[in-house]
């Protein structure tokens, strides 16, 4: 069978719609990339009554890019002095992402424990905030591309910092690790400290502040965030910085789409290529680690 490489066929419902959030993304190479799922596998329709409409299809034409974020993980995500307001590095790619799709950007409201559940009951379109691939995970989602690379460091009071040096300093009955819910921060310690008493705070905004007034030893925790907490909380201290026990990535998380996959790498790609991304990263980082200490950024 002969297939369809137009891009009337690929997206016959809106392809004209498609094709100007395109172009105003000034990404033709999205176009490429999408020709190249076709070529591996997808399949053209048959008839215009057998077309299901994509992600990127719906996206587009409800004019709204709805973004799922925890907003308690500076300085991926985190909220402004309005509980509405969301700031941080994927806050604004999130942003621009929108503006490539030529839509409207609604944040929504995620939480750890329940951030894959909502993506598969369709609250939001994407997941952004510091979020780990992995194996899980993927299982039952997408990811984009890796936006960073992160690892996990322990993070305790100051007095504390020569008692958790290692995993095994840590993995010992009586230590207490302080944890959130729901996150890759719960499955580590739960996988690492079986020996260690685990105590479960109620999110992601108290817990430093809980591990400062004793309520916990210790935490383990990325540690992008770990540096700028420390930061904000002179009487803690990030015990191994330069040696995280382990190493991961980040990446946005999406449904199992890939039209919609395609349009996200290659924008993405496109915004590490011209400087974006980095620029984004670093102004974002810097932001936010000032913020912490208490200095205007600017």
């Amino acid at each position: 069978m002969k297939i369809d490489l137009s891009l009337s066929s690929l997206f016959p419902r809106r392809s004209a719609r498609i094709w100007r959030a395109l172009m105003a993304g000034g990404q033709l190479v999205v176009i490429t990339v999408l020709l190249g799922c076709v070529q591996t596998g997808l399949r053209a329709p048959q008839s215009s009554n057998d077309v299901v409409p994509t992600k990127l299809d719906t996206v587009i034409g409800r004019g709204i890019l709805r973004v799922g974020t925890t907003g308690d993980f500076a300085p991926f995500s985190y909220r402004t002095e309005s509980p509405s307001m969301y700031r941080g590095i994927d806050i604004e790619l999130a942003n621009d992402l929108a503006t490539a799709l030529g839509v409207e950007v609604v944040f929504i409201r995620t939480q750890w424990g329940s951030l894959i559940d909502d993506l598969l009951n369709d609250r939001f379109d994407i997941g952004v905030g510091g979020i780990t691939i992995t194996p899980a995970r993927k299982q039952v989602a997408l990811f984009s591309e890796a936006t960073s690379t992160n690892g996990k460091v322990a993070i305790t009071r100051d007095e504390n910092a020569h008692r958790f040096a290692t995993l095994a300093e840590i993995n010992r009955p009586g230590v207490r690790v302080i944890v959130n819910p729901g996150g890759t921060n719960e499955a580590f310690s739960r996988e690492h400290f079986p020996n260690a008493m685990i105590v479960v705070n109620e999110d992601n905004l108290t817990i430093f502040e809980n591990l400062v007034a004793g309520r916990g030893d210790v935490m383990v925790t990325d540690r992008i965030e770990a540096i700028i907490q420390e930061r904000l909380h002179p009487e803690l201290q990030v015990v191994n910085p330069d040696t995280p026990f382990n190493t991961f990535e980040f990446g946005f998380l999406l449904p199992r789409d890939q039209a919609f996959k395609a349009f996200v790498d290659a924008w993405l790609q496109s915004r590490k290529d011209d400087g974006t991304f980095g620029r984004v990263f670093k102004e974002e980082l810097q932001r936010a680690t000032a913020e912490a200490a208490g200095s205007p950024s600017s």
